[in-house]
């Protein structure tokens, strides 16, 4: 076999759900030593071509090829046995489990006897982890104890434990801060290098650019371009994802900036709040930048009450308010979209109406009963004013993409008609295409005055979308720039300049 012939071929691949085209006659191969990016919006189909090139979904139509020679992949176990192996989002290891007992679960190196060989089971751990520099690893560490990072190491030991030719990686930096991104896409230059096939399935444009060596981009459940990562630019790349053109995925809108709206005087809240003073205006996105474990979020508690400041002053609309509650930071028009949607913003199980309703049901109420017509009648309304895709308002919001469900989360504190907006990484794990869509609701909402307060890791979005920007550090405000000032130079000296806060 050729260097440049692929190992897995997927020809003319079609899946549909209850009625419904998920894939249209895709096609996408993967050669050995290879990454392979495959990109797209949420509900483009990238989620159903891995899980049918893993086994887990059965193709309607179209052929696969491995190594030359056409199978079906019936299940996860015919994947396996064709060298692919999956690194999901969700790990699947079992966590009361070692290191060691969950690379080798299920082949276990047996003796002469047949029973388990435990030192071989160790040492070929061991050896596997050394050959992913995690050597700070003990394999008989129980899975519970470990960092996400360490746990997706111990994955793709995992599947090297089984001779994988072929690695499919969906997002694998979701949830990892940057020293861990850094150091996975170290291994995967490192598994390249071997001659491993990776399928690369992210939303982050730099990793594409820095790990890809071809790109493959979905669009409603079909094949859109195959191309050299050399031959394609990030404006293209999003073009071709979300089907037009898109100018800036920044769409930062002039606002007419008003008064002050809230003032935070020497708040203090532990280690992580110390000292913070700043304003923020009407009209108003005002972005808070820094590392993992700066501040940003716990100044955000701090403000909707969750955690209440024990010392300093916040004024609102120029009268000096006490939070101790979010209850309260509510009735004052204070609204919190959290950094984890899943486990704070959201019950995913639940309709998407009741989810909206969350925040002002106490308003919806009479008694014990829920005025459910108009209930319904107002997520309507914000379903479609935030261009929420969903079949109704009585879809489990769970089954909504990443970026649908984030606009539920914001529509749900938009009930509560806020004054002062705090959005805690409002884009993190959604597609270039819902980005731009809630940069442009930012937008709208500000021109109608609401202010912002803006928290992200991603420091485009700071500089792109702030009228100002405050760099945190150690608990404390290192800086606070204009849009002219805050340059990634500036913002990012800032960010890491600060070694300990005294």
């Amino acid at each position: 076999m050729s260097m440049d012939a692929p190992f897995v071929t997927l020809s003319g691949i079609s899946k549909a759900f209850a009625g419904v085209k998920v894939l249209k006659d895709v096609g996408f191969d993967v050669r050995a030593g290879e990454v392979h990016a495959l990109l797209g919006e949420n509900g483009a189909g990238k989620s159903t071509l891995i899980k049918i090139l893993s086994g887990l979904y059965t193709p309607d139509g179209g052929t696969i090829t491995v190594d030359g020679r056409q199978i079906k992949l019936t299940s996860p176990r015919d994947a396996t046995a064709a060298g692919i192996a999956t690194v999901y989002q969700e790990l699947l290891l079992f966590p009361e489990l070692s290191v060691a007992e969950n690379i080798f679960l299920g082949h276990y190196p047996r003796t002469p006897s047949g029973a388990i060989d435990w030192s071989t089971v160790r040492s070929r751990a061991r050896d596997l982890l050394d050959q992913l520099d995690t050597r700070e690893l003990d394999v008989d560490t129980k899975v519970l104890t470990l960092s996400v990072a360490q746990r997706q190491r111990v994955e793709i030991a995992k599947a090297l434990s089984r001779n994988a030719k072929i690695l499919i990686m969906d997002e694998p930096t979701a949830s990892l801060v940057e020293a861990d991104v850094q150091r996975l896409m170290g291994i995967v230059r490192q598994l390249r290098e071997r001659g491993v096939g990776i399928v690369y399935v992210s939303h982050r444009m730099p990793e594409i650019f820095a790990l890809a060596d071809r790109v493959t981009v979905l669009r409603d459940g079909a094949h859109v371009a195959t191309r050299d990562i050399g031959e394609v630019d990030e404006r293209q790349l999003v073009s071709l994802m979300v089907g037009r053109p898109i100018d800036s995925l920044f769409p930062k809108v002039e606002a007419a900036i008003g008064e002050t709206v809230l003032q935070v005087d020497g708040l203090n809240r532990g280690r992580q709040v110390r000292d913070i003073s700043f304003a923020l205006r009407k009209g108003e996105i005002l972005g808070i930048a820094g590392l993992v474990g700066s501040g940003r979020t716990e100044l955000a508690l701090t403000l909707f009450g969750m955690t209440p400041a024990t010392s300093g002053k916040i004024t609102l609309d120029g009268s000096p308010v006490a939070i101790r509650s979010p209850r309260q930071a509510r009735d004052l028009g204070i609204a919190y979209v959290p950094e984890d949607r899943g486990l704070q913003g959201l019950v995913k199980p639940m309709a998407i109406r009741k989810n909206i309703s969350m925040a002002t049901i106490d308003r919806l109420s009479s008694g014990i009963f829920i005025r459910a017509a108009q209930e319904a009648k107002r997520a309507t309304e914000a379903v479609k004013r935030l261009g929420v895709r969903c079949r109704s308002i009585s879809q489990p919001v769970g089954e909504l993409s990443g970026g649908n469900q984030q606009k539920v989360v914001i529509a749900k504190w938009l009930e509560t008609s806020p004054k002062v907006l705090i959005l805690d990484e409002p884009t993190r794990g959604v597609d270039v295409g819902a980005k731009a869509e809630i940069h442009t609701i930012m937008g709208e909402l500000v021109r109608q005055g609401v202010a912002i307060l803006m928290i992200s890791s991603e420091l485009p979005e700071v500089l792109g979308m702030s009228d100002r920007v405050l760099v945190m550090a150690g608990g404390r405000i290192m800086e606070e720039l204009s849009r002219e000032e805050a340059t990634p130079e500036r913002v990012g000296a800032a960010m890491t300049a600060h070694k300990e806060a005294a």
